[in-house]
């Protein structure tokens, strides 16, 4: 039997290669139906296929390259902080590609799901410095 911060590792990372296909509903088996999604911008979502349809008028295509994943069991609530770190991959609308968009997904993981999502990204300010609108160069 593996612990709770093996699992609740290879519970998001199993989320997070179905969602790049993207494949939202193969990715909504591992979270909860009470889902919490806190999307670039603020965004609030809760369910997988939101995500998707999001990603899919602002990339062509994105997938991500993990560099790492970190999981810390709190033993007060049994809940598991699941932190994976990397770099988007893929390509603008117009087929632009790129490659080294940082990124976080900070999760909670209860009972074998994941309860709630944060994603982080530099979408936005590569967006902005190709507009020349960034306030200082990336």
């Amino acid at each position: 039997m593996t612990d709770p911060a093996t699992q609740a590792k290879q519970v998001v990372e199993a989320y997070l290669e179905r969602s790049m296909i993207p494949d939202p509903v193969g990715a909504a088996k591992y979270v909860s139906p009470d889902l919490k999604i806190i999307f670039t911008g603020g965004r609030a979502f809760s369910k997988p296929a939101q995500t998707a349809a999001f990603n899919a008028r602002r990339y062509a295509w994105v997938k991500k390259r993990f560099i790492r994943t970190d999981a810390v069991l709190d033993p007060v609530t049994g809940d598991v902080h699941v932190y994976n770190t990397g770099h988007l991959y893929g390509a603008w609308p117009d087929g632009t590609l790129f490659d080294g968009n940082r990124y976080i997904d900070i999760f909670i993981v209860r009972g074998g799901v994941i309860v709630e999502t944060q994603i982080w990204n530099d979408s936005a300010e590569i967006l902005l410095d190709r507009a020349a609108l960034a306030e200082a160069p990336l």
